[in-house]
Protein backbone atom coordinates (compact mmCIF):
# COMPACT_ATOMS: atom_id res chain seq x y z
CA UNK A 1 0.00 0.00 0.00
CA UNK A 2 0.93 3.34 -0.77
CA UNK A 3 0.73 5.83 1.36
CA UNK A 4 0.45 9.91 1.79
CA UNK A 5 -0.46 12.09 4.94
CA UNK A 6 -1.83 15.64 4.43
CA UNK A 7 -2.13 17.61 7.57
CA UNK A 8 -3.41 21.22 8.41
CA UNK A 9 -3.43 22.43 12.18
CA UNK A 10 -2.54 18.93 13.36
CA UNK A 11 1.03 17.72 14.56
CA UNK A 12 1.53 14.20 13.31
CA UNK A 13 4.51 12.64 14.81
CA UNK A 14 6.41 9.96 13.25
CA UNK A 15 5.24 7.82 15.78
CA UNK A 16 1.73 8.48 15.41
CA UNK A 17 1.88 7.66 11.02
CA UNK A 18 3.75 4.96 12.01
CA UNK A 19 0.71 3.46 13.76
CA UNK A 20 -1.77 4.88 11.12
CA UNK A 21 0.17 3.00 8.58
CA UNK A 22 0.32 -0.09 10.34
CA UNK A 23 -3.42 0.05 11.34
CA UNK A 24 -4.58 0.80 7.51
CA UNK A 25 -2.13 -1.90 5.83
CA UNK A 26 -4.39 -4.51 7.87
CA UNK A 27 -7.10 -3.67 5.55
CA UNK A 28 -4.83 -5.58 2.88
CA UNK A 29 -6.82 -8.72 3.07
CA UNK A 30 -10.21 -6.63 1.50
CA UNK A 31 -7.52 -4.30 -0.58
CA UNK A 32 -5.30 -5.38 -3.02
CA UNK A 33 -1.67 -4.67 -2.61
CA UNK A 34 -1.25 -1.54 -4.89
CA UNK A 35 -3.97 0.35 -2.79
CA UNK A 36 -3.33 3.83 -2.54
CA UNK A 37 -4.09 5.36 0.86
CA UNK A 38 -4.76 9.32 1.13
CA UNK A 39 -4.93 10.53 4.98
CA UNK A 40 -5.63 13.61 5.54
CA UNK A 41 -5.58 15.39 9.22
CA UNK A 42 -7.11 18.12 10.29
CA UNK A 43 -8.72 19.66 13.16
CA UNK A 44 -12.02 21.65 13.37
CA UNK A 45 -11.98 25.05 14.59
CA UNK A 46 -15.34 25.01 16.57
CA UNK A 47 -15.35 25.14 20.20
CA UNK A 48 -18.36 23.13 20.60
CA UNK A 49 -17.42 20.56 18.88
CA UNK A 50 -15.55 18.26 21.60
CA UNK A 51 -13.86 15.60 19.01
CA UNK A 52 -11.73 18.33 17.45
CA UNK A 53 -9.13 16.20 15.41
CA UNK A 54 -10.83 14.83 11.46
CA UNK A 55 -8.92 11.98 10.09
CA UNK A 56 -10.05 11.58 6.31
CA UNK A 57 -9.27 8.36 4.16
CA UNK A 58 -9.63 7.62 0.55
CA UNK A 59 -8.74 4.48 -0.74
CA UNK A 60 -8.12 3.91 -4.06
CA UNK A 61 -8.52 0.03 -5.46
CA UNK A 62 -8.34 -0.94 -8.67
CA UNK A 63 -12.62 -1.83 -7.95
CA UNK A 64 -13.57 1.09 -6.68
CA UNK A 65 -12.49 4.47 -4.62
CA UNK A 66 -13.75 4.46 -0.97
CA UNK A 67 -13.80 7.42 1.42
CA UNK A 68 -14.10 7.56 5.38
CA UNK A 69 -14.07 10.09 7.73
CA UNK A 70 -14.06 10.46 11.48
CA UNK A 71 -13.53 12.32 14.23
CA UNK A 72 -11.86 11.89 17.99
CA UNK A 73 -9.86 13.53 20.90
CA UNK A 74 -7.08 12.62 19.44
CA UNK A 75 -5.12 11.72 15.76
CA UNK A 76 -5.21 8.09 16.77
CA UNK A 77 -9.15 7.84 18.25
CA UNK A 78 -10.00 9.58 15.04
CA UNK A 79 -7.95 6.83 12.87
CA UNK A 80 -9.55 4.05 14.87
CA UNK A 81 -13.15 5.38 13.84
CA UNK A 82 -12.20 5.60 10.31
CA UNK A 83 -10.51 2.17 9.85
CA UNK A 84 -13.91 0.82 11.31
CA UNK A 85 -16.02 2.40 9.25
CA UNK A 86 -13.83 1.41 6.02
CA UNK A 87 -13.62 -2.12 6.63
CA UNK A 88 -17.54 -2.28 6.85
CA UNK A 89 -17.24 -0.50 3.62
CA UNK A 90 -14.52 -2.95 1.71
CA UNK A 91 -16.23 -6.00 2.89
CA UNK A 92 -19.99 -4.44 1.50
CA UNK A 93 -17.95 -3.56 -1.69
CA UNK A 94 -16.17 -7.03 -1.40
CA UNK A 95 -19.82 -8.92 -1.13
CA UNK A 96 -21.33 -6.66 -4.23
CA UNK A 97 -18.74 -6.70 -6.65
CA UNK A 98 -19.78 -8.59 -10.19
CA UNK A 99 -17.54 -9.64 -12.72
CA UNK A 100 -18.56 -8.51 -16.08
CA UNK A 101 -17.20 -7.38 -19.41
CA UNK A 102 -16.98 -4.56 -20.36
CA UNK A 103 -19.38 -3.35 -23.45
CA UNK A 104 -17.67 -2.15 -26.88
CA UNK A 105 -16.53 1.58 -26.29
CA UNK A 106 -18.79 4.05 -28.83
CA UNK A 107 -16.88 6.86 -30.22
CA UNK A 108 -18.41 10.14 -28.70
CA UNK A 109 -21.07 12.10 -29.89
CA UNK A 110 -20.01 15.86 -32.38
CA UNK A 111 -21.59 18.82 -30.13
CA UNK A 112 -21.37 21.18 -32.86
CA UNK A 113 -20.09 24.92 -31.16
CA UNK A 114 -22.89 27.88 -31.67
CA UNK A 115 -21.89 31.07 -32.94
CA UNK A 116 -21.00 33.41 -31.24
CA UNK A 117 -24.10 35.60 -31.37
CA UNK A 118 -26.11 32.42 -30.14
CA UNK A 119 -23.90 31.73 -26.90
CA UNK A 120 -24.82 32.58 -23.49
CA UNK A 121 -23.65 34.47 -20.89
CA UNK A 122 -21.87 32.10 -18.54
CA UNK A 123 -22.57 34.00 -15.44
CA UNK A 124 -25.97 35.38 -16.40
CA UNK A 125 -26.83 32.02 -16.13
CA UNK A 126 -25.18 30.82 -13.26
CA UNK A 127 -27.07 33.93 -11.14
CA UNK A 128 -23.88 35.26 -11.35
CA UNK A 129 -22.12 33.03 -9.13
CA UNK A 130 -18.80 31.49 -10.28
CA UNK A 131 -17.46 28.14 -10.91
CA UNK A 132 -14.50 27.84 -8.18
CA UNK A 133 -13.61 24.26 -8.57
CA UNK A 134 -13.43 21.67 -11.23
CA UNK A 135 -12.86 18.16 -11.12
CA UNK A 136 -12.27 15.22 -14.10
CA UNK A 137 -12.51 11.89 -13.77
CA UNK A 138 -13.00 8.82 -15.79
CA UNK A 139 -16.63 7.73 -16.17
CA UNK A 140 -17.07 3.86 -15.47
CA UNK A 141 -19.73 1.72 -17.04
CA UNK A 142 -22.21 0.04 -14.51
CA UNK A 143 -25.50 -0.88 -13.64
CA UNK A 144 -27.38 1.44 -11.32
CA UNK A 145 -27.11 -1.33 -8.37
CA UNK A 146 -23.22 -0.45 -8.63
CA UNK A 147 -23.23 3.01 -8.72
CA UNK A 148 -25.57 3.51 -5.85
CA UNK A 149 -23.05 1.46 -4.18
CA UNK A 150 -20.08 3.80 -5.14
CA UNK A 151 -22.11 6.44 -4.02
CA UNK A 152 -22.63 4.96 -0.70
CA UNK A 153 -18.21 4.02 -0.77
CA UNK A 154 -17.92 7.55 -1.32
CA UNK A 155 -20.33 9.30 1.45
CA UNK A 156 -21.16 11.25 -2.31
CA UNK A 157 -25.04 12.48 -2.30
CA UNK A 158 -24.82 11.65 -6.31
CA UNK A 159 -22.69 9.69 -8.73
CA UNK A 160 -22.54 10.32 -12.45
CA UNK A 161 -22.07 6.88 -14.53
CA UNK A 162 -22.51 5.04 -17.77
CA UNK A 163 -25.30 3.11 -17.33
CA UNK A 164 -24.57 -0.72 -18.48
CA UNK A 165 -27.89 -1.29 -19.29
CA UNK A 166 -28.58 1.63 -21.92
CA UNK A 167 -25.23 3.09 -22.71
CA UNK A 168 -26.20 6.58 -22.25
CA UNK A 169 -24.88 8.89 -19.06
CA UNK A 170 -26.66 8.61 -15.93
CA UNK A 171 -26.58 10.09 -12.11
CA UNK A 172 -27.55 7.80 -9.24
CA UNK A 173 -29.07 10.30 -6.01
CA UNK A 174 -29.54 9.98 -2.45
CA UNK A 175 -33.40 10.95 -2.33
CA UNK A 176 -34.58 12.87 0.99
CA UNK A 177 -36.71 10.00 1.92
CA UNK A 178 -33.91 7.59 2.21
CA UNK A 179 -34.22 5.87 -1.36
CA UNK A 180 -31.81 6.07 -4.43
CA UNK A 181 -32.82 8.17 -7.46
CA UNK A 182 -31.84 7.51 -11.25
CA UNK A 183 -31.53 10.17 -14.29
CA UNK A 184 -30.99 8.37 -16.63
CA UNK A 185 -30.34 10.01 -20.07
CA UNK A 186 -32.25 9.83 -23.59
CA UNK A 187 -31.33 10.47 -27.09
CA UNK A 188 -32.34 13.60 -28.81
CA UNK A 189 -34.24 12.89 -31.73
Amino acid sequence: MDFSFKTKGVSLSDTDRDAIREKFSRLNHLADASTRVEVKLFEERNPSIPEKEICEVTLHTKAAVVRAKGSGMGVLAAADRVYDRLEHRLEKLKGKLVDRSQPPHRPPKVIPELPEEERFDELALLGGARIVKSKTFKITTMTPAEAALQMQLLSHSFYFFTNHETGRPAVVYQRNDGNVGLIDAVDNF
